[in-house]
């Protein structure tokens, strides 16, 4: 489908490291593998010759990987996780070494503001829709290790995660009241990990994070995940005003776990539910508004006229929410999804 531009660009990208600056994120695996999934393959190499002087060179390893649990979320050992699963995806095949690290990274979702997740998520559907060679490959394995080098938990989530059954709950999974009933962070002020070590000492963050109950089947995993993000892009519309990059990610994180559902066995689908539900709750409470604004108004258009003015706009942010929307309103039918990209883009 992507007449190899998607492989030149990966490898292109792979000379980079997954963050620069400091600690902000390398979207560019990311936006390009939507740009080429929505046949705006001729903008990919333009979109890069622009963005790659932004990014650090690949980060330089330490020592093998040994321990790997001592290993989780030490940003220092990120070149020493980047070696590692590349050697485990040259030596197993690719949905092993996926089953395998899922679980064991799903967790620490909430790592680097969830970008980890969401470029395992690209990586996955690129293998899982196009093939597997050694460029596809090469990008799993950045993006499970920069998944694993920045590795955060969302604070409380433990129990949702192992399925807990005493939590309390509805005997129905309500997303929509579930985020309704979120609380904020008074302190709205600084980065993501500043903010998501604030959220224990909201007295009402765990019993709001534990009303939506772990699903009981995979399929019920499956239908909580499709309402997460189709609610979460609703949001996106009445909060983006307040934090429009941050908030993106409220979408764009649930989307990257519901599309890799296929290529994991149906016994990690509940928590993966549990997961994203997790993030989505963090980054909803962490920066949203208290009080939404009416929607806005956009221009109305087709699925295919939203992404390509998303591809015109060239924020990585608005690609890859349009990218994530589409998928909701596919499902969905509803049309104010599609505002949400290019509210996006007049907010970024």
């Amino acid at each position: 489908m992507n007449d190899g531009i998607l492989d030149e660009a990966y490898e292109r990208l792979h000379r980079t490291g997954p963050e620069f600056q400091g600690w902000l994120s390398n979207h560019g695996p990311m936006a390009v593998e939507a740009l080429v999934r929505h046949g705006h393959q001729s903008r990919v190499h333009r979109w890069l010759d622009g963005y790659l002087g932004r990014l650090d060179e690949v980060p330089r390893g330490l020592h093998p990987i040994d321990d790997w649990r001592a290993a989780l979320g030490d940003v220092k050992r990120a070149g020493d996780w980047l070696t590692y699963f590349d050697r485990q995806l040259r030596e197993r095949p690719w949905r092993e070494v996926l089953g395998t690290w899922w679980p064991r990274l799903l967790p620490g979702i909430a790592a680097g503001a969830t970008h980890g997740v969401i470029r395992v998520g690209h990586a996955v559907r690129a293998l899982d829709l196009d093939g597997e060679n050694r460029q596809r490959l090469t990008e799993l394995s950045q993006a499970l290790g920069y998944w694993a080098s920045r590795w955060q938990p969302v604070p409380g989530a433990d129990r949702l995660l192992t399925g807990d059954p005493d939590l309390p709950g509805t005997d129905d999974i309500d997303v929509d009241a579930a985020l309704a009933g979120l609380p904020r962070i008074d302190d709205q002020t600084g980065g993501v990990r500043d903010r998501l070590v604030r959220l224990p000492g909201v007295p009402r963050w765990q019993p709001a994070l534990t009303t939506v109950r772990p699903a009981r089947n995979p399929a019920e995993a499956e239908r909580g995940l499709t309402s997460l993000v189709y609610r979460a892009s609703l949001d996106y519309l009445r909060f983006g005003h307040a934090e429009p990059v941050m908030l993106v990610h409220a979408v764009t994180a649930p989307t990257a776990v519901l599309r890799t559902l296929p290529a994991l066995d149906r016994g990690l689908w509940a928590p993966s539910f549990a997961a994203a539900w997790a993030a989505t709750a963090a980054m909803t409470s962490v920066y949203a508004p208290t009080d939404g604004i009416a929607p806005p108004t956009v221009t109305p258009a087709t699925p295919a006229e939203v992404f390509a003015r998303a591809a015109r706009h060239g924020d990585e942010h608005v690609v890859k929410l349009a990218d994530a929307v589409l998928d909701a309103h596919a499902v969905s039918g509803d049309d104010r999804l599609l505002t949400a990209p290019g509210y996006a883009g007049q907010l970024i």
